[in-house]
């Protein structure tokens, strides 16, 4: 099989995966042209894997408890670092990353970030402080933004582009955990800070009892309103990528960002049924996103944001 053959079999595996396991991303991601398009999908076949490797799911469904999480990261590290180096490994999320990273020139030191995510995750760790949680929500998506800003031509010296392409990445995490916040904490999962916890006066049992909903809502706001803030500064970051590029990550912007705001503005009621957006609303947000693409954006200083490790 030639190499042009054997890149279109993983582009044609990697729309499969986003196909099932992120809709609201294979959505937007159909506004990039056409090689971003294919990178970007070859990039998140890896995250999905990384992913389902770590919580023993399928594309993003049915997690169940892992034998050997440990064993588990290890085996990521070594791939990961096998795609890196250029070495074939058999396997077609590793084999996407090797030639995405090898096209796009991804830094191997933001996909260890990822991982790093992944392996907090596996030894039960949770946020004591803000900062705790904001270190994680980058790990988790921060990292993947700034990823996705290399595959869309962000210069590695441009770092205060890729900072706010990780602070997309944040606000989407912080918006996964205000609408999941009951669903985590009935399997024993729980990404809110104690800190903000003991100010609530709740510990982690209290998070799925429905006594405790009001607390919950002002939590849900808490987290809402400062992914409202990482997007704004996001918005920045989008303005001086091509217009494709530049509407793309607005329209998921604003997709990713309503399960925020309905979070928040249905308070007690967040956690009755899961917050989803309908096509007929993601087609209306991405019209939103392109009168947005057209308008200048005025600089916003990322003044008070936690700010991703600095490479050198």
């Amino acid at each position: 099989m030639s190499a042009a053959d054997e890149r279109a079999r993983l582009v044609q595996a990697a729309l499969e995966s986003i196909s099932v396991g992120s809709k609201s991303f294979r959505f937007a991601s159909q506004l990039f042209d056409l090689t971003t398009r294919e990178r970007s999908w070859l990039l998140y076949s890896w995250c999905r894997a990384c992913d389902d490797v770590t919580d023993g799911q399928t594309l993003g469904h049915d997690a169940e408890r892992v034998d050997d999480p440990t064993g588990r990261i290890a085996f990521l590290k070594a791939r990961t670092a096998d795609a890196f180096a250029d070495r074939p490994t058999g396997l077609v999320p590793f084999e996407a990353l090797r030639i995405v990273a090898g096209e796009c020139a991804i830094p191997e030191a933001v996909a260890d970030d990822h991982l790093a995510g992944f392996e907090r995750d596996a030894a039960g760790w949770r946020p004591q402080t803000t900062d705790d949680l904001l270190s994680y929500c980058y790990q988790v998506a921060g990292a993947v933004g700034v990823m996705m800003a290399h595959v869309m031509g962000v210069p590695p010296e441009d770092e205060d582009t890729l900072n706010r392409a990780a602070d997309l990445g944040i606000a989407f995490q912080l918006a996964n955990i205000a609408r999941d916040i009951v669903d985590d904490a009935k399997v024993g999962r729980v990404y809110l800070p104690t800190e903000w916890l003991a100010a609530e006066g709740l510990d982690d049992a209290d998070l799925a009892d429905p006594r405790h909903r009001p607390a919950l809502a002002r939590i849900g706001r808490r987290l809402a309103d400062m992914a409202a803030d990482y997007r704004r500064s996001a918005r920045v970051g989008a303005a001086r990528l091509p217009f494709r590029s530049r509407w793309a990550v607005l329209s998921a912007s604003g997709i990713y960002g309503e399960i925020a705001t309905r979070a928040a503005a249905l308070g007690t009621r967040a956690w009755d049924d899961r917050i989803t957006t309908s096509k007929a609303e993601k087609a209306a947000l991405v019209m939103e996103a392109f009168w947005e693409t057209l308008w200048p954006v005025r600089p916003v200083p990322r003044t008070g944001l936690w700010t991703r490790p600095s490479r050198p």
